[in-house]
């Protein structure tokens, strides 16, 4: 069976370059503990001259674009993404003026290989947006109902229906319909747009007092809700 790789969506972050120096004495300026040295702790203690050691680099995010890595990965991880982050101030030089970056100055951002989807600047970077540019595969099948009932038979139409496990809510409605149920399917073999049809042609439509039913299946879901 053909496995389907995951979705992509690649963020770039810029951190800064740090460099620090810290005191490292040489060997030859470390002695033994003595006489002289009463009340210092035991161990290597410093003969009093002084010098530098080597340098170190260190690479920061700032807090903003530590904040919205974090927020990515926690995303990403829930909706199945495969996330690449690249630190463009580590990166080299030519690595920096590829298309996707000529004229931006806001960093992260976020691209979704395939997509328009674009999130730019820290400020960007909400749960909201990154529902939209990073949309869920749902591992359940759901669907949306319209049902047409008999006014006497209400409540009995709903006390049947919530009897279905597949039933998850149920919504009185005006307008042309009378109730808006939410089903939900779980994922086994075969489970699909026919199978939900069917469930509501041989089970709901049968239900005393349900006159007619129109049904829609999302293709693709985009939710705050947990999936």
């Amino acid at each position: 069976m053909e496995t389907k790789n995951p979705p992509e969506a690649h963020l770039y972050v810029k951190s800064r370059k740090v460099v620090t120096s810290f005191y490292r004495p040489k060997s030859s300026q470390l002695q033994a503990p003595g006489p002289d040295t009463a009340g210092v702790s035991p161990g290597w203690v410093d003969s009093g001259s002084s010098g530098m050691g080597d340098a170190q680099v260190e690479y920061m995010l700032s807090d903003d674009q530590a904040r919205v890595v974090a927020l990515v990965e926690e995303v990403a991880a829930k909706r199945g993404y495969s996330l690449k982050v690249t630190d463009l101030g580590r990166a080299n030089p030519l690595t920096q003026v590829v298309e996707h970056f000529k004229g931006s100055d806001r960093y992260p951002v976020l691209l979704v290989p395939g997509t328009p989807h674009r999130l730019e600047g820290p400020e960007a970077f909400t749960t909201e947006r990154l529902a939209t540019a990073l949309p869920a595969e749902p591992t359940f099948v759901r669907s949306f109902s319209y049902l047409k009932v008999k006014t006497a038979e209400l409540e009995k139409v709903k006390s049947a229906l919530l009897a279905f496990p597949e039933v998850k809510e149920i919504h009185v409605i005006t307008g042309d319909w009378d109730l808006l149920v939410m089903l939900e399917f779980p994922p086994k073999e075969g489970a699909g747009k026919r199978h939900v049809l069917e469930f509501i042609i041989e089970k709901v439509a049968k239900v005393g007092g349900v006159e007619d039913t129109s049904t829609m299946v999302p293709e693709y879901t985009i939710t705050k809700l947990p999936l």
